[in-house]
């Protein structure tokens, strides 16, 4: 094992340096949910042709002007694992905290949204650097709306429920929309393994 605590600098693709690492493996870790609704599930009777499903919608949140990262921005609800998500309850085994992400998560969309929702499905993780140099780790799931009605925190400055189509229209954060992407071809059908992120530089 190796220096922990060594300062690791980073290049950016143009060769600027990066703010010093000083622990590779601290990560804060956050977690997002793209919420769906209407989707009705196909059947021979339906009006849409083969018996596609319906398009569904998706819930969008504008991000307040006033916040340092992407001002103005459309995104999905989501926020930070906080410690307060698993010290304060009971352990699930002698050692652990389990569901501690899940219950993080339904927690930021209900402080957002006011929204409950349904189970939540892992979609795909992302990496990034904070501004303040800190590495974090973002985990993307999807869930169905389940009930209540939208209203908004001091985070977000307005809402809409979208299809895949309309989203985009909107100036979303960037990897989102091929996020929706994603669970609108999972929704209508087809197979997870096969569905890919199709960002225009992704080589995954």
């Amino acid at each position: 094992m190796g220096n922990q605590n060594k300062s690791y600098p980073r290049q950016n693709r143009d060769g600027s340096s990066e703010s010093k690492i000083q622990n590779r493996e601290l990560h804060r870790v956050s977690s997002t949910a793209i919420i769906h609704k209407d989707y009705n599930p196909p059947t021979a009777s339906s009006h849409s042709p083969k018996g596609e499903r319906a398009p569904g919608k998706y819930l969008l949140l504008q991000r307040n002007l006033n916040k340092k990262v992407f001002p103005g921005k459309w995104t999905v609800p989501g926020g930070k694992l906080e410690t307060d998500d698993y010290l304060n309850l009971p352990k699930t085994t002698s050692d652990h905290w389990y569901f501690a992400i899940d219950r993080a998560l339904r927690r930021e969309i209900m402080e957002e949204t006011c929204l409950e929702v349904g189970k939540l499905k892992y979609l795909l993780d992302l990496t990034f650097l904070h501004p303040d140099g800190v590495p974090g780790i973002i985990l993307s799931f999807y869930c169905d709306y389940k009930s209540g009605d939208v209203k908004l925190d001091e985070d977000n400055i307005d809402f809409a429920w979208v299809t895949y189509g309309e989203a985009k229209n909107y100036d979303l954060v960037e990897g989102l929309l091929e996020e929706i992407e994603m669970v609108d071809k999972i929704l209508k059908g087809e197979k997870i393994e096969k569905v890919k992120f199709n960002y225009k530089n992704n080589n995954y």
